[in-house]
């Protein structure tokens, strides 16, 4: 789950604990915004953690070293 997501979950998960007034039989629409926006914060965690641990755009990848060998022989 990327970035994205994890905050698309906590924004669906918020609109449906807080501005949802609708009551539905065998579903409790607040505990179901309530898991969405823990699995959304949780995601969220988890993607920023690895996206520290690769380096993200511009990360090792950038930081490249180039290696000029002069091979012309010794006379």
């Amino acid at each position: 789950m990327g970035v994205s997501l994890s905050l698309v979950f906590i924004a669906v998960g918020a609109i449906l604990k807080w501005a949802v007034t609708a009551t539905t039989s065998g579903v409790d629409l607040g505990t179901v915004g309530v898991v969405l926006m823990v699995v959304g914060a949780v995601g969220l965690v988890l993607s920023l953690i690895f996206w520290s641990s690769w380096g993200g755009f511009g990360g090792r990848a950038a930081t490249t070293t180039t290696v000029v060998r002069d091979d012309t022989p010794v006379r």
